[in-house]
């Protein structure tokens, strides 16, 4: 059974996708579950998750209808603003439907960088623990010492690391080429992702790659991050998703799905097959949203 761990459906006039500027003119459309079923026959894929892409409740909810109407989205991953006094509340409300898999606050665009870390929020993880709901991280690599102080505050919270964090892969390829083996050039990404993983609540997606490289990127270019995250966590705790249609920035699902193939090679298939969809099954749907089968 294979998931698709992250993809995003939008719709422009609903007006509040902020960072969806006509200078991305490639996405910069609307996209819904017709444009994404041709991709999913054609590769296989039986489900997928949801994932926000505007940080506002009504979001939110046209994504919860959205899966509803749709079988091959399994889940949502929404939005609730966990620093709002009436966090816990909200938290509990979007929880009542089932189809509600995780909560992910854009950490990337938010100002503070410290906000991980604001007291208000301690209630809001612990509540998102105790309904069973997935933390998805969106971070850059600058916020990841502090996403292991939450990790460490909250053992029973599952976070899942968006896109492995973003690693600059376009301003650090050069180097890796130049440097092959030598200790420091993933610095201090490689560190970071190695010390949340030794934490078992911690998951990370092999998602978001291709975007965050040069426009020319080949499997090489991407092979020594995806090569990091899988030897700390092992392919029992990383999942697959193909950020589409944001990947249509960086050459397609399909350019991407070819990419995931050549990264996997090496895997027996029993973690071939944990990475691209058993995980995912356990990880997001073990207690919540639609099974598939």
């Amino acid at each position: 059974m294979r998931v698709d761990a992250h993809q995003h459906f939008w719709a422009l006039a609903r007006g509040d996708y902020g960072w969806l500027t006509p200078a991305l003119e490639p996405i910069h459309r609307d996209f819904g579950p017709a444009d994404l079923a041709p991709l999913l026959r054609r590769h296989r894929i039986d489900a997928t998750i949801l994932v926000q892409a505007a940080p506002t409740a009504a979001e939110t909810a046209f994504l919860l209808g959205i899966a509803a109407a749709t079988p091959f989205v399994a889940g949502v991953v929404g939005w609730v603003d966990l620093g709002a006094a009436d966090a816990q509340a909200k938290i509990a409300r979007r929880a009542a439907d089932p189809l509600l898999v995780g909560i992910r606050p854009m950490v990337q665009d938010i100002v503070d960088d410290n906000w991980l870390l604001w007291d208000d929020l301690i209630p809001s993880f612990a509540g998102l623990a105790r309904h069973g709901l997935v933390f998805d991280a969106l971070v850059r690599p600058r916020h990841l010492p502090r996403l292991a102080r939450v990790v460490a505050r909250h053992p029973d919270l599952t976070v899942v690391i968006d896109h492995m964090a973003k690693p600059p892969i376009a301003q650090w390829g050069a180097q890796w080429g130049a440097q092959r083996g030598a200790q420091g050039v993933l610095a201090p990404w490689d560190a970071d992702i190695a010390a949340l993983a030794r934490h078992p609540n911690v998951v990370c997606k092999l998602s978001g790659l291709a975007t965050e490289a040069a426009r020319d990127w080949s499997v090489d270019d991407l092979r020594p991050y995806f090569e990091h995250v899988l030897a700390c966590f092992g392919p029992g705790r990383v999942l697959w998703g193909s950020d589409w249609p944001v990947v249509d920035l960086a050459g397609g699902y399909d350019s991407w799905w070819q990419a995931t193939e050549a990264l996997l090679a090496g895997l027996s298939q029993d973690g071939q097959e944990a990475v691209l969809g058993g995980n995912a099954r356990r990880i997001y749907l073990g207690k919540r949203g639609r099974r598939p089968c």
